[in-house]
Parts: structure tokens; sequence; C-alpha cells
């Protein structure tokens, strides 16, 4: 690629690296931290909220089961921490919930925990851009005027960011994650030290509201029902868990002890910082409502369709730092701003799972190979585009994006810890060693109790949330699942189609002649050219063919090829409809026909310019008869280059940019010539 095309690409995701400079890209866990953790430690900001609003539809009353609620959602988060840390210590290449669900389960199993996955990458990158946009245009209403092209924007940008390279976003992620953990942290300790020392009585701006039930007076199981899906709401705190196992081969050496280690912090911080949330919200009576208009009370009448809801976090938020403090702000923008980069582990979860998937033939090949800047760009750039779908789609509506959530990874969470439980079982026939087999059957009871209950949660988020919007979710893994199973069958077919026989003789492979053809349309240097070189080639026959379609142009092509004397036989054929690729075509078939063992070697000459637009007037014939000869069987083409006095200017006019020095370059000279000269002292 010249350099001048080459330069929007290097000013957007920097200079190419090589291929030795990998290990440089690995990631030590104070940014992996923020990488492959920002999604389920964002989810604090949105997760304690969906509990309040499905617990409100039975009014204020059954807020006091919210505790509990988190209390659940935090010892599922403990199991499924356990439950992954065993994975990235026994399948440390990379593969996660795939790679364990496929060697002990099944290529059909895995191929499903693979396309749940998938659409729950997809997924994370477009609730988490949707949401930080509504977040943000709470405070300035042009973005919430504009949220689908802002959200696409937002993704846009995103995307550039990560073709740098996961190095270089962990970098600029690492700050803003960093900076919203410790605000969180900061809030709840100073919250719980104004409560319970200095005995403070905090309120939220909706302490004093009320909400009027849609449901009063639950019982029963449409109590237990209800608090069911006031949990698999909550669940969506879990979201983004699985992108660690799945990213192991980006952390740095030992990879399986860092990534085990981040897998632990991640869930010790994201559980303490939801249950704390949790805790304040009911300590300064935060009020929430599916549908604030109407649902929320104040001085007895609701507060009508001007009133805008603010999250869970900002309520407590206020209560604590004070409205408009210093540390109220910065907390909020920390919050939105870490909506935002959530869907960065996405996008290191995304492409490397893809990857995988395309080593395993059910991916096309080209998301296996690394970009320029040593990350999986075409990856990046498929889950951009399906991300950007899914928002154009439904508007960048969180609300509505949200219900499809959490289903694929609840998936993947049971599979693999299934398949998990297999695995263990399968070593311990074989181990005699006592403290190994303690320690296996410690880890295959803390897979077994994962398996069970994310598989219960499953049942549960599938049973609250189905019709909601889930079954968008389950539509998508089907198709990811058919899309790759396709692509799967035609790799097979493909490799098995063009396997070589190691018994077969050469003669099963060597054509019997070559029958070589030279293409003609008028007589000049291209041709003349074409002419010498499959001359060299020496074929076993060959000519030289032309279409007629203009009879005064054939006859002036004929008398000049009879001036000349030239030794080839010129065949010319009749095209009354004036098709040139059509009786091209034909002739070729009839030949195959004659001799089917014979191969006929197409020789076409092509113009090569210098300038983009003159593709438009050259070789357009050349481009229609390739692409149909490519379809015929026994047919060898061959282009034979002529350049043009413009490709020759645009060779030049490259090597003049490739010679180009720096001013003050060639005064001081090369770095490496400076240092051989003799007799030089700084």
């Amino acid at each position: 690629m010249s350099k001048l095309t080459d330069l929007p690409k290097r000013i957007l995701i920097g200079r190419a690296l090589r291929s030795d400079k990998l290990g440089e890209t690995l990631l030590p866990k104070r940014i992996a931290l923020p990488v492959f953790a920002s999604d389920p430690l964002s989810s604090v900001a949105y997760a304690p909220g969906e509990v309040l609003l499905v617990l409100s539809i039975a009014g204020v009353s059954a807020y006091h089961f919210s505790p509990w609620i988190a209390l659940a959602v935090a010892v599922l988060m403990f199991t499924v921490v356990a439950s992954n840390r065993q994975n990235v210590r026994a399948y440390p290449s990379g593969g996660g919930d795939y790679e364990v669900t496929a060697t002990n389960l099944g290529p059909k199993a895995g191929l499903t925990v693979a396309s749940a996955l998938l659409v729950d990458y997809v997924l994370t990158v477009a609730v988490s851009i949707s949401s930080g946009i509504e977040n943000l245009g709470s405070a300035i209403p042009f973005v919430i005027e504009h949220k689908t092209p802002m959200a696409i924007g937002a993704i846009i940008l995103l995307t550039l960011m990560n073709l740098r390279g996961v190095k270089e976003s962990g970098k600029l992620f690492a700050v803003p994650t960093y900076l919203f953990v410790v605000g969180v942290f900061l809030m709840i300790l100073w919250g719980a030290f104004r409560g319970l020392i200095l005995g403070d009585t905090m309120h939220a701006p909706t302490a004093d509201f009320e909400i009027k039930p849609e449901h009063p007076g639950l019982a029963g199981f449409a109590l237990v029902f209800l608090l069911l899906r006031a949990f698999s709401s909550g669940c969506a705190a879990l979201t983004g868990v699985e992108a660690i196992s799945n990213g192991v081969p980006a952390f740095r050496k030992p990879k399986s002890k860092n990534a085990a280690t981040t897998l632990a912090l991640m869930g010790l911080l994201a559980v303490t910082m939801f249950c704390g949330i949790i805790g304040l919200a009911m300590a300064t009576n935060v009020k929430m409502a599916e549908n604030p208009a109407v649902d929320l009370i104040r001085d007895g009448v609701p507060v009508g369709p001007g009133y805008t809801q603010d999250p869970v976090i900002a309520q407590v938020a206020e209560a604590v730092f004070g409205h408009g403090s210093f540390l109220f702000m910065i907390l909020a923008a920390a919050t939105a701003l870490v909506l935002f980069l959530a869907a960065n582990t996405a996008y290191n979860g995304f492409p490397l799972l893809g990857s995988i998937l395309a080593q395993d033939r059910y991916l096309p090949r080209q998301l296996h190979t690394r970009g320029d800047r040593l990350a999986f760009s075409n990856g990046i750039l498929l889950l951009a585009g399906a991300a950007i779908a899914l928002v154009w789609i439904y508007d960048a509506d969180s609300t509505h994006l949200i219900q499809l959530y959490i289903v694929g990874v609840f998936v993947a969470f049971t599979f693999s810890q299934i398949g998990m439980v297999r695995h263990w079982n399968r070593l311990l026939v074989d181990e005699r060693d006592q403290a190994k087999r303690r320690h296996m059957i410690r880890s295959r009871a803390i897979n077994a109790f994962g398996a069970f209950f994310t598989g219960l949660v499953l049942v549960v988020v599938l049973a609250t949330k189905f019709t909601h919007g889930a079954w968008v979710a389950l539509l998508g893994m089907v198709i990811f699942y058919g899309t790759m199973t396709a692509i799967r069958k035609h790799y097979d077919r493909v490799a098995e189609e063009i396997a070589a026989d190691d018994a077969a003789p050469d003669d099963a492979v060597r054509p019997s002649r070559v029958h070589a053809i030279v293409l003609v349309s008028k007589l000049h240097r291209p041709t003349l050219r074409a002419l010498a070189y499959a001359k060299l080639i020496r074929a076993d026959h060959l000519e030289a063919l032309s279409i007629s379609v203009d009879p005064d142009e054939t006859k002036a092509l004929r008398q000049e090829w009879e001036r000349r004397s030239i030794d080839v036989p010129l065949k010319i054929l009749d095209s009354p409809y004036r098709e040139v690729t059509r009786p091209v075509i034909e002739y070729v078939k009839g030949l195959r026909r004659q001799s089917p063992r014979d191969v006929i070697s197409v020789y076409i000459p092509e113009y090569v310019v210098g300038h983009w637009y003159e593709h438009l007037l050259h070789n357009q014939s050349a481009l229609r008869l390739k692409g149909r000869l490519l379809f015929t069987p026994g047919v060898m083409v061959t282009s034979v280059p002529y350049q043009l006095q413009s490709s020759e200017a645009a060779k030049h006019r490259a090597r003049r940019r490739a010679e180009w020095s720096a001013p003050g370059s060639v005064r001081r000279g090369p770095v490496e010539r400076r240092q051989k000269e003799p007799g030089r002292r700084g």
C-alpha cells in the first residue's frame, strides 16, 4: 500500500508493530483489571436500580427484600468467580467457557456456549454505550436528542481506540475505571461513617416520595415470582465476568496465576460496591419506579412526565456527598465515563474468542489474523458492526436492550461448570497422589455447586425475562450457531475436496497437453508482449483469439496481423450481439469438451495504471473474463501486465516519498552513520 493511502490508517491506529513485539502488548494485572473488568465493575451503576425497579411493582414494602437479593447476587458472584478460577488454571489458552465445554461436553455444546458468548459481547457494547449516552444526556440535552447517532459515534471511537492495541487502550481506560472504583468506595465509607459513627440522617432526593404499586399486596407464588425477577435483574452485575477466562493469553506470565488473581479482585470489588450501594439506598430511602411519571407520588400527586428519574448511584451520591459538591460531580462524571468504557470488556473478549473459533474453522480464517497493531482487528470490526446494528434497531434505548441481557452469559456459565465437573472426573480416574486427589475433589465440588447455582439462575432468567425480550438473545444464539455450523461444514468440505492422495501417481494430476490462448482486441504493444510471453511457456498449441464486434476493426486487425507475419494463428469469432465474454467462454468450454484432459491456458493483456480513476477506463472486459473463466474447470488464467506512463510516474512518486528526509536529517546524517564515523566526539 502506498504511503499516501497508508497515512490516514497510521494517524488513526498508529504505526504497525512487528510480530516479535507481541510480548510488549501483554497486560500486567493493574492494566488487565480495567481492561477486562470494566463491565462487571460498571454494572453497579445500574444493577441496584434494576432490583429496586422490579420491587417497586409491589410498592415500598417490597424494598426490605433488596438486602436479601443483594446477598443472593453476592453468593452467585463469589460462586462464579471461584468456578472460573478453576477454569483459567485448567485451560489457560484463552478459550475460556468455550474451550472447557467443547473439550468435555463435545463440539455441539461448545458451539452453543460460543454462540451465547458472542451474543452477550455484542449486547455488552450496545447496552453499555446506550446507558452511557442516556446518563450523559441527563446533563447535556443535545446528546439525548440525538442519542442514536451519538451512540454509534461512541462505538466508532471505541473501535478506533481498540484497533490501536489492547495495551494502549488499557492505559486509556485505567484512569476512569479506577477513579470510579475509588469514588464508589469513598461514598460507601463516608456514608457508613456518617450514618453509624456521626449518627447523621441522610436523605435521597426521592426519600419523601411515595410509590403507587402496580400490584399491591402480592403474596404467595406472585411474590416469589417478583423476587425471582428482581434477582435476575440484579444478576446484570455478573455480565463480563467470563471475559477474563476468555482473555488469559492477553496477560503477562504467569498467565493463569495473574488471570486468577485479577478475577478474584474483580469479584471482591464488584460485590462490595453492589452491596454497599444497595445498603446506602435503603439507608437514604431511595425510591425508584418503572413508570416514574405515574407511579412516583410527590405531595399526593404524580410527578408527571417532566420528571427525570436519576439512577440509584446518583441519588445515593447526592445524599452522602451533597448535591453539586465536588465529590458528587467527580463520581457522576466517572460513572458516565466508565459506562462507555465497560464496552471495552467485549472488545477484548469477542476478538479473542473469534480468533479461537476461526482456528477451529467455525468462523472465517481472517478473524484469526492479528492486524498492524497486533490486535485482532477483524474481530474488533465485526463486533463494532453488530453492535451498531443493534443500537440502530433499538434506537439506543437501554431499557429495551437490557431485557436481552445476561441470558447468554448464564448459558456459558452453566455449560462450562458442567464441563469442569467432567474434567475433574476424568483426571480423578488416573490420579493416585492423595494430595492431588483432595485438591481435585475440592475443585470438583466448587464447579458442581457452580453448575447447579448458575443453571438455576438460567432457568429463573429465562422464566422471568423471556417475554420481556430475552427471546431476541436466544434467536441471536440460534443464528450464530447455524452460521458457524455452516462455515465449519464448508471448510470441511473444501478440505476433503482439495486433499492430495499420497498414493496417486503423477499422471493423475498431470494434463496431457496445454492449449494456450492469447486474447487479442487490437495489435499493440500489450498484445505483442502477451504473445511473446506465451511463446516462452512452450505450450503444445498456441493461438490468438479475437472477438469480432466491429467488421472494420476486425478486417484491420487481420491485415495488420498478416503484414507483420506473426507466426501465431489468429482465430476470430463472430459476435452478432456484440458480446465479448460469452463467445470466449463458449469457445474455451468447447475445447474442454473435445479434450477433457487438456489444460486451457488463457493469457489476458492488461494495462497497469497509476491513478485509481484510470481503472474505470481500462481492464473492465479483462475483469469480467477472469471472473467467468475462474469458474471453468481445467482453465488457467494469466494476466500479462503492461505498465503505462502513469504507472511509472506513480512509481517515481512513491520512490521520492520513500527517499524524503526530514528537515535537518541530511545535514546531521542517519544515527547509524554518525556512530560509525571515526574521530567524532560528542
